[in-house]
């Protein structure tokens, strides 16, 4: 189903122009191969965390020149031990500067134990209930993903088409909570994993709707550049003034964590009018009778 699957898909995309995540390893390179024909540029990020990283960056580069296609490439220096989350950050920030100059979609090899992996993870993590939704709204495509390829399928469609790839050493240390993770997952079987992942895709379903609705209740609250009315807060369930409240935050260019928010809402509810909050880099909201007030940035 999924070679199908690829073959609509190469249909689609010989008019578009993709930028592909290539690690060398097999997954990425099963994703180099089943797009090989189509209009692509490949991207490769040396994230400079081990001293073999410089022999992947080689043969993707190698694999690039054979095939014809344009490759780019960068080594960060980020050392051994560097968080998941700041090699992710810095690796998007470069996929970012390619598809600014190249224009056209970028393209990830995340496929369904990935989605498995990263909610556990989020969970572990002490994960809010976006957490359930890894890798929403990011403007990536995961052709995997949207295929339902598990890693199975993925190193099925490898071997059939003989793709040869590097090997990560890091995968199998237990140093790193995904890898940890990892074995935990594959010791579910097949009824739960799908379980799971059709549950994950209802929650995407979900999360689109409260969004929406999230973000004209927000809207409903303006009352100018930088005044907010405060009876929704005031009135509205817990719950629901959270969210409007982060969506708030965001519009004016804050991200606030859980317990900020939670902090922000009682200083709306309890603050003498024109009591200032203290928002994040030193930045203050005026609490004032029936409204909230953003400084200008």
């Amino acid at each position: 189903s999924y070679l199908y699957y690829n073959r609509d898909e190469m249909e689609y995309n010989r008019i578009m122009k993709l930028i592909l995540a290539v690690s060398g390893g097999v997954d990425s390179m099963a994703l180099l191969a089943m797009y090989k024909q189509a209009d692509i540029v490949v991207a490769h990020i040396d994230h400079g965390t081990r001293k073999s990283s410089a022999e992947d960056a080689d043969f993707v580069r190698r694999k690039c020149q054979e095939l014809g296609v344009k490759f780019y490439e960068t080594k960060l220096e980020l050392g051994e031990g560097v968080s998941e989350e700041l090699a992710r950050k810095k690796r998007y920030e470069f996929l970012k500067t390619i598809q600014e100059k190249e224009g056209g979609t970028l393209c990830t090899a995340h496929h369904l134990d990935d989605v498995l992996e990263s909610i556990a993870i989020n969970l572990i993590r002490g994960t809010g209930w976006r957490g359930l939704t890894p890798f929403y709204g990011d403007e990536l495509v995961r052709p995997f993903i949207i295929a339902k390829m598990w890693k199975r399928d993925v190193l099925k469609f490898a071997g059939e088409q003989k793709i040869c790839f590097r090997q990560d050493s890091t995968n199998h240390e237990a140093d790193y909570l995904r890898n940890r993770v990892r074995e935990k997952m594959a010791e579910l079987d097949e009824t739960a994993r799908t379980d799971i992942i059709n549950l994950f895709e209802k929650q995407n379903e979900l999360r689109g709707r409260i969004e929406k609705l999230v973000t004209e209740l927000a809207k409903q609250t303006v009352m100018g550049k930088n005044f907010h009315k405060k009876e929704l807060f005031l009135t509205a369930d817990k719950k629901v003034a959270l969210e409007v409240l982060r969506e708030i935050c965001l519009m004016h260019g804050y991200s606030l964590t859980r317990k900020q928010l939670g902090d922000f809402l009682l200083a709306i509810k309890t603050y003498a009018p024109h009591k200032k909050f203290n928002l994040p880099k030193n930045h203050f909201v005026t609490i004032l009778k029936n409204y909230i007030m953003f400084e200008e940035k």
